[in-house]
């Protein structure tokens, strides 16, 4: 019965990069046979991994302000390229947007604050523009 066990082709390779009982570094060993990866296969690794940047108040900030764009129509839908108009969206972002500035208040650095000022301003202004024009 151990023998079936051992013969159904399972291999259980650690990959760890440290070792569990030292905690030191492992010495990198080279894949099995047939196990390389493909350029195309490293090349997607790199992308994945190089496509998410650190995330800070200001990048997310933007990120949000972008969001509202998107729903003001000011920026086409990156999905299919045509530009739409969702207002509630918008005016949930950018209220979302002022309470951060309120919530943060005191807690910023200068240029995080004028960023998310001239965010607001901007996005407002854009705002009472596309509600106007209904």
């Amino acid at each position: 019965m151990e023998e079936e066990n051992q013969d159904m082709g399972f291999k259980v390779q650690d990959r760890r990069l440290f070792s569990s009982e030292t905690g030191e570094a492992r010495k990198q060993e080279p894949p099995p046979h047939g196990a390389e990866k493909t350029a195309s296969q490293e090349r997607g690794t790199e992308e994945s991994q190089g496509a998410f940047q650190e995330v800070t108040f200001s990048s997310f900030v933007l990120g949000l302000s972008t969001q509202a764009l998107m729903c003001l129509g000011e920026i086409p839908n990156p999905q299919d390229g045509k530009p739409y108009q969702d207002l509630p969206a918008a005016r949930q972002l950018i209220d979302i947007l002022g309470l951060l500035k309120h919530k943060t208040l005191g807690n910023l650095e200068k240029n995080e604050v004028q960023l998310l000022d001239h965010i607001l301003f901007d996005l407002r202004m854009k705002f009472v523009e596309s509600v106007k024009g209904r």
